[in-house]
């Protein structure tokens, strides 16, 4: 089979989440399968400022919006340490910016018509280079207008005959939202706008309508695909999901080992393994000596990510105080809200020597974390996958996290008879509260005072095997679905 992928954004070209790593990774995992594959994003600036080998294919796009006719052109490269070739949208106009969907100061008010754009240009330049596939797979609304045009504009169109689409929701909070008037934008006849197809609310949803038109629909996780059919997390989809629920499927992102694996990591000060952990202790003697805290034998709890009510940062500033006055040390990285950004200076003050607090993004740090600290937290309110559970398992850092989406499809509770049988990997909480969270906390450091028990939870969580060959397997077979139906 061939498979385009198509998503707005790509490591390493341009990344502002966790959609970005699946999609520099998962093509070239279903390409080790022997299936042809390939991606199409947009032409932002930093992508022409930081990818080497870029080259102008012989393709000028011409794409009707509206009443205009927008052109572009077409770039190519290839994702790095693979054979993926990436083909990327040009214009100027609209990608030449110095973010991707807006600023602090809110979205970027054309997304609508650049992402327009972009879907209706990768189908022309498909066309063009006769690239044929049998399935485009599309990610999150940036690209779900695809499904839709390939139902309707392009429905008689020979080329698209034998290709079918493939939707990815990453996150449901994100749906591409516009006012009703970028209807005619779009080149669609008024009559999809209606609360069965694109209208949501008055307004048209982007990702409603891929929602609506592909021939399947996938989540990050089965336990997120079950979610998104409820109020609770669907976002206002929920009925529209529902609806699809026999075309809805859950199948879990998978991690670089190649990147995020203690036996070869260079970020890291020791290499250990789960045969020989003694590596370990350095890190932990690193991470505590970098982040300005006593070099002693207490547990060391890291957390990575968004501070945000999201990721439950609301839970952790609850229970912050009690926690610091266990005999435990706390690693914190991240951005986000500036409340919370306040409130861990202040605590980090009050317990100087107990809490060390990193705001903003370094990757060094993230793999010293992941490699030093005993536990890693992540009591988020939803998630639709996750990724540093991920690693946290794969570097004998046992998670603490919640019972939602992709954290309880990957973390197995340390419940007795987990324990006895070896399947327990980490500690799982459902109460979305302080209390919850700290009741949690508290079972996993009593378990922490028993080595022979900690030893254990490591070494089942290190046996894990979360990479992208499985997923892809379980993609391939979906695409083998849709393309029979």
């Amino acid at each position: 089979m061939r498979i385009v992928h198509v998503s707005p954004e790509i490591v390493p070209f341009a990344k502002t989440g966790g959609l970005a790593d699946v999609v520099g990774a998962l093509p070239a995992a279903i390409k080790t399968l022997q299936h042809d594959t390939c991606v199409f994003m947009p032409l932002y600036k930093q992508v022409k400022e930081n990818t080497r080998d870029l080259a102008q294919v012989d393709v000028r796009l011409t794409i009707p919006i509206g009443n205009t006719v927008a052109t572009g052109n077409l770039w190519r490269s290839v994702i790095p340490k693979t054979d993926v070739v990436a083909y990327f949208v040009q214009k100027d106009e609209y990608y030449h910016r110095d973010q991707l969907y807006g600023t602090p100061q809110g979205d970027f008010k054309d997304n609508s018509e650049r992402f327009i754009f972009f879907a209706k240009a990768v189908l022309e330049a498909m066309k063009a280079m006769q690239l044929k596939a049998d399935i485009v797979h599309c990610h999150d609304w940036q690209s779900a207008m695809i499904p839709v045009y390939l139902k309707t504009l392009y429905a008689v169109d020979p080329f698209f005959q034998q290709t079918k689409s493939v939707l990815t929701v990453h996150n449901m909070a994100y749906q591409g939202v516009f006012w009703h008037w970028d209807m005619k934008l779009t080149g669609l006849d008024w009559s999809l706008f209606n609360w069965k197809q694109l209208e949501f609310y008055g307004k048209l949803n982007f990702l409603k309508g891929g929602v609506v038109f592909a021939d399947a629909v996938t989540t990050v996780s089965p336990r997120y695909a079950a979610e998104v059919q409820s109020a609770e997390f669907g976002c206002g989809l929920e009925g529209v999901l529902t609806e699809r629920r026999d075309t809805l499927f859950g199948i879990i992102n998978g991690i670089d080992y190649s990147v995020w694996n203690p036996e070869i990591d260079p970020l890291i000060p020791a290499k250990y393994s789960a045969k020989n952990l003694a590596g370990k202790a350095k890190c932990k003697e690193h991470l505590q000596k970098k982040s300005k805290l006593p070099v002693k034998d207490v547990p060391v709890l890291g957390m990575i990510g968004r501070l945000a009510d999201q990721k439950g940062m609301d839970l952790v500033a609850g229970c912050l105080d009690e926690l610091m006055t266990q005999d435990v040390q706390m690693v914190i990285l991240g951005a986000g809200e500036e409340k919370y950004h306040k409130l861990l200076h202040e605590v980090a003050e009050k317990f100087a020597g107990k809490l060390s607090v990193t705001i903003g993004f370094d990757n060094q740090l993230a793999h010293e974390i992941e490699a030093g600290a005993d536990m890693f937290l992540m009591p988020s309110r939803y998630e639709p996958c996750g990724l540093n559970q991920l690693y946290s398992l794969k570097y004998g850092t046992i998670p603490v996290v919640r019972e939602t989406g992709g954290l309880a499809d990957t973390v197995t509770d340390a419940r007795p008879e987990a324990l006895k049988s070896r399947t327990a990997t980490g500690f799982v909480f459902q109460e979305l509260s302080p209390e919850g969270l700290m009741t949690a906390l508290t079972t996993a450091l009593a378990a922490y005072g028993n080595q022979k028990v900690w030893k254990q939870l490591m070494k089942t969580g290190m046996a894990q095997d979360w990479s992208w060959k499985s997923s892809a397997e379980k993609y391939v077979t979906l695409y083998k679905r849709v393309v029979a139906k």
